[in-house]
C-alpha cells in the first residue's frame, strides 16, 4: 500500500492533518490480494460533514463491488505519534470483520500493526443483528 505517498490528495480544511488511507482486499479463496483502494480525508468547514480517509477508502471499495478486506494502512503528517482511526471509522471497518490488520504509521515511516479487534474490542457487528 502506498498511503504515505498520497498526502497531496487530501483536503484538510479544518484539522490541517493530511491523512491518506489505503485498504487491501481479498477476493476468492486462498487469501489472494486482488486489489487495493485508496482514500483520503475530505474535510468541510462544518466539521461533521467531513469524511475520514479510512471511510473514503472503504466506501470507494464498496461502491466498486468489493466487500472483503484484509488490511488498511493509515498515514499522516501528525508529528511523532502513530495515527489511529477514529471511533466512527473503526465501527465502519468492523462491518466487514474483526480480524483484518490495520497499519498505524508515523511520518518517519515507522509503523505498528494492530488487528481491528484490538482497536475495537467487544464490538458490535452485523452478526449481532441476527441474534434474537
Amino acid at each position: 500500500m502506498h498511503s504515505a505517498g498520497e498526502l497531496h490528495r487530501t483536503s484538510p480544511v479544518g484539522s490541517r492533518h493530511r491523512i491518506p488511507a489505503g485498504e487491501e482486499g481479498k477476493e476468492g479463496g486462498g487469501g489472494k490480494t486482488a486489489r487495493r483502494e485508496e482514500g483520503c480525508n475530505v474535510e468541510n468547514a462544518c466539521y461533521s460533514l467531513g469524511v475520514c480517509a479510512e471511510r473514503t477508502a472503504i466506501q470507494k471499495a464498496i461502491s466498486e463491488g468489493h466487500t472483503r478486506f484484509r488490511a488498511m494502512a493509515i498515514a499522516s503528517d501528525m508529528g511523532t505519534d502513530f495515527i489511529v482511526p477514529c471511533g466512527a471509522c473503526r465501527q465502519v471497518m468492523r462491518e466487514f470483520g474483526k480480524d483484518w490488520d490495520v497499519y498505524l504509521t508515523k511520518p518517519d515511516g515507522t509503523y505498528i500493526v494492530k488487528t481491528l479487534d484490538e482497536l475495537l474490542p467487544l464490538s458490535f457487528g452485523p452478526e449481532d443483528l441476527k441474534k434474537v
